[in-house]
């Protein structure tokens, strides 16, 4: 470029390098210091969620600790339903227990199914299943 041409003197060119150099300098002194605001912005924040992590991690242990006795209760509370089901009166209508004893079942005692299916051979179809319904509820019968 012909410094004649584009109207600028060897001056005017240097005077310009220092004004482009000195806004350069600024610029990057502006992005310094917004740096320095971002790291300190990033310090704070991971401080702010290490009292927080800290904060949950006792909760969750005790959350953790609570859970299992939870656990433990639940399977007490299963076990005793089924020691209860167990120990449930075994009452039977007086007649079921006519027709067993025709066949000479004691009435509490386990019966297996051919001798309730020979027991129960005059009835109805309705009829043999409530009877076996009954037995089944019970719990007599195998």
């Amino acid at each position: 470029m012909d410094p004649e041409t584009t109207g600028s003197t060897p001056e005017n060119v240097t005077e310009q390098e220092t004004t482009t150099t000195d806004r350069l300098a600024q610029a990057t002194q502006s992005l310094a210091e917004a740096l320095v605001n971002i790291n300190a912005q990033f310090e704070s924040l991971h401080s702010k969620i290490d009292r927080i992590v800290a904060a949950i991690d006792p909760g969750s242990l005790q959350a953790s600790a609570e859970s299992s006795k939870l656990a433990e209760l639940e399977k007490a509370n299963h076990d005793l339903r089924a020691q209860a089901a167990r120990a449930r009166r075994k009452t039977l209508s007086p007649l079921v227990t006519t027709l067993l004893a025709k066949e000479g079942v004691e009435g509490d005692a386990l019966i297996e199914t051919p001798v309730v299916e020979k027991a129960l051979a005059g009835l109805s179809i309705e009829q043999r299943i409530a009877v076996k319904a009954e037995l089944a509820r019970a719990g007599i019968l195998m």
